[in-house]
C-alpha cells in the first residue's frame, strides 16, 4: 500500500468508529496487503483517534489462543492500542449505541508497575515488571465487515490488526498480586444472560499469559516502542467470542479470582 491508500485507510477507520458504519474488507481491495501495512494503517487510525482527544492506556493482544486463531483461521497474534474512554467500570452498562456488532472476550489483564522494552523480554522480566493482575472482559467490535456479503470473502488478519485488532473496550475486575496465583490454571465460565456460553484456561494463552506480555514487548521492540509502567496490558482471550448484542447480560466467573459483568443497553 501507497502512504496514501494508509492515511485514507485510517482516515476510513476513524470515520467507521464515529459514524458507527462498517467499511469494506481492505484485503479485498488490496490483495498485496502485509502486516506492515497492516500496522501502519493501525497507525494512522489512532493518530486520529489521537489528534481527537484519546489517550492511550494500554495495549491488547489479540490471537493469542488456538480457540482464539481457530475463529479467524490464522495462526499468529496481532495487538492493538487500549484508550482511556474504552475502559468500563465492573458491572457498567454499556450503552447500546456505542458500538456497532460487540463481541466479548475473558482475559486476564496485566498492570504494569515498570517499563518492559524489547528485545529479549522473558517471562521472569514480565512477572517482575508487574504490579497486579485481574480478570477482564474485552468488547470486541469491528469498524470493517467481518464477511463481503457479495463475494463471501472473510477478512484477514491484516484487516483485524488494521481495525486496532478489533479492540473497543474492557471491563476489569479486582487487582491482586500476580505472585498470589498460577496464572496457567485460572479460568472462567463465561455466561450471556445466565447461559453458559464458554469455558476456559490461562494457559490457552500461548501456555502463560505472562507468556504473551512478553510477546508484545518483544514486539513493541522492533519498532522502537515498549509497554510503560502504568499501562494496562490485556493478554489475550483464552475462549472464543462470544455475540454480545444489545440488552444482553455477560458474567465472567472466575472463581476464587473474581468475577466481571457487564450489560449492553
Amino acid at each position: 500500500m501507497t502512504p496514501e491508500e494508509i492515511e485514507s485507510a485510517g482516515a476510513a477507520l476513524f470515520e467507521a468508529e464515529r459514524t458507527r458504519k462498517q467499511i469494506g474488507i481492505f484485503s479485498q481491495a488490496h490483495p498485496e496487503m502485509d502486516m506492515d501495512a497492516a500496522y501502519a494503517v493501525q497507525a494512522a487510525f489512532c493518530a486520529r483517534k489521537e489528534a481527537a482527544g484519546a489517550k492511550q492506556v494500554g495495549w491488547k493482544i489479540g490471537l493469542t489462543s488456538k480457540a482464539m486463531r481457530d475463529a479467524l483461521k490464522i495462526d499468529i497474534p496481532d495487538s492493538g492500542i487500549l484508550y482511556e474512554d474504552m475502559v468500563f467500570e465492573n458491572g457498567a452498562d454499556i450503552p447500546g449505541d456505542r458500538f456497532i456488532q460487540t463481541r466479548i472476550e475473558a482475559e486476564i489483564a496485566f498492570v504494569m508497575a515498570r517499563d518492559l522494552e524489547g528485545p529479549g523480554v522473558t517471562r521472569a522480566d514480565v512477572v517482575t515488571a508487574t504490579e497486579a493482575v485481574c480478570p477482564a472482559l474485552e468488547i470486541l467490535d469491528t469498524r470493517i465487515l467481518r464477511k463481503d456479503p457479495e463475494t463471501g470473502a472473510i477478512r484477514k488478519i491484516v484487516d483485524t490488526i488494521a481495525d486496532n485488532a478489533a479492540n473497543a473496550g474492557i471491563v476489569m475486575g479486582d487487582a491482586r498480586a500476580l505472585d498470589d496465583v498460577d496464572l496457567r490454571w485460572i479460568g472462567a465460565i463465561v455466561s450471556r444472560d445466565g447461559e453458559v456460553e464458554e469455558t476456559g484456561l490461562g494457559a490457552g494463552v500461548l501456555d502463560d499469559p505472562a507468556l504473551a506480555v512478553a510477546w508484545l514487548a518483544n514486539r513493541l521492540g522492533e519498532y522502537g516502542a515498549k509497554i510503560e509502567a502504568g499501562q494496562i496490558v490485556l493478554s489475550g482471550s483464552f475462549i472464543r467470542p462470544i455475540e454480545a448484542p444489545r440488552g444482553c447480560r455477560i458474567a465472567a466467573d472466575y472463581g476464587v479470582f473474581g468475577r466481571v459483568m457487564c450489560q449492553f443497553a
